[in-house]
């Protein structure tokens, strides 16, 4: 009868393969996971990943809410209630709360010989978390919902660009968005769609609304830039910053030429609140009272507005029109994009409208 082997580990199995790769190499990994939760808990892992993790460039913050000051997690605004909010004198008055876990109660990996990479952040302020990366330069910061309340069924898409002021901005808006009926034949333009603007929209309060649309993205947009100060005062480092929001309602960005001009000038608060003051504009709007869009989309009182601030060279940045076409052509995805570009084609009515 032959003696019981003895069974040995393989010694094999004991090399942590993650210790065999480079440090390039797990920099890599950990740009491409860019979550600001994943990388709390990776930086938990090991003292190495706890070194490691600060020194991403690529990073994503997903806020969860939004609460008051000197309130908590209870007094959460719902930001996606449909009912009309003040939030634009409020938000500002607000902070951005209960961004991860990982980094409220991190502890050293081993219990012994690393400081707390996130210590003691409550309330949870981006601000405070972004400080623990010392190389961040893609960054994109994501809101619980959009700023504007609509109604049911109401399409309302805005995309800005921004320096130190504003120097595009695109508004997408309809005053329905449905799916049109399985085998429906083509819809035949109205009698009022003529390429003109219809005598209806001045009576019906269709041109009220698209301006009170208009006046509500560009203050929703001018208090995203506000937030955004001490976060670029902080990441010299940025070349690109992104504020969206889950609801894709709107998003406002910001290249590396924007970055610089951004901190080469001064910002321009407004008086009333605290915001970034919105430029005397220009506007040109166009207007379809129906389109067709890819999917089985139809758009109704289909509205686009390309809005550049008043002169050339605001905000040290003279922008062509070449390159506001460009911007506005990417400015929506999907049947948006389609639409956009649809409504390009039409009629151009031009507005101004002075800073506030």
């Amino acid at each position: 009868m032959h003696p019981k082997a003895r069974i040995h580990a393989d010694p094999a199995m004991e090399v942590d393969r993650i210790d065999c790769l480079p440090d390039a190499l797990v920099l890599l990994i950990l740009n491409k996971l860019a979550d600001v939760r994943s990388l709390g808990r990776c930086s938990a892992v090991s003292k190495r990943l706890h070194g490691l993790v600060p020194l991403v460039h690529d990073v994503y913050v997903k806020i969860d809410r939004v609460v008051a000051v000197d309130g908590d997690a209870d007094d959460a605004l719902n930001l996606a209630s449909p009912k009309p909010r003040h939030i634009f004198s409020h938000f500002l008055k607000l902070m951005l709360f209960t961004i991860v876990k990982p980094f409220h109660s991190m502890r050293s990996p081993g219990g012994a010989g690393i400081r707390p990479l996130f210590p003691h952040l409550a309330p949870h302020s981006p601000v405070q978390v972004l400080r623990s990366f010392t190389h961040v330069r893609n960054l994109r910061v994501e809101l619980p919902s959009g700023d504007v309340g609509t109604e049911d069924g109401v399409l309302l898409k805005w995309r800005a660009k921004y320096g130190s002021t504003l120097q595009s901005c695109v508004i997408l808006g309809g005053t329905l968005v449905n799916r049109k009926p399985t085998g429906a034949a083509g819809h035949e333009p109205s009698a009022e769609d003529s390429g003109s603007m219809p005598e209806s929209f001045y009576t019906n309060g269709g041109l009220k609304l698209r301006v009170v649309w208009t006046i509500s993205s560009l203050i929703a947009a001018s208090t995203r830039h506000f937030l955004l100060r001490s976060i670029i005062n902080d990441h010299p480092t940025l070349r690109s910053l992104v504020l969206a929001d889950a609801d894709g309602q709107g998003v406002l960005s910001m290249g590396m030429e924007q970055l610089e001009e951004f901190r080469e000038n001064q910002l321009s608060a407004s008086a009333c609140s605290n915001r970034t003051q919105v430029p005397a504009c220009s506007m040109k709007l166009k207007y379809a009272p129906y389109l067709e869009l890819p999917g089985g989309l139809a758009l109704q009182g289909a509205t686009l507005v390309v809005i550049k601030p008043s002169g050339d060279g605001i905000g040290g940045c003279h922008v062509s029109r070449k390159e506001t076409e460009a911007f506005v052509s990417g400015a929506f995805d999907g049947p948006f994009r389609f639409a956009a570009k649809a409504l390009m084609k039409r009629r151009t009515y031009l507005l101004e409208m002075n800073g506030f």
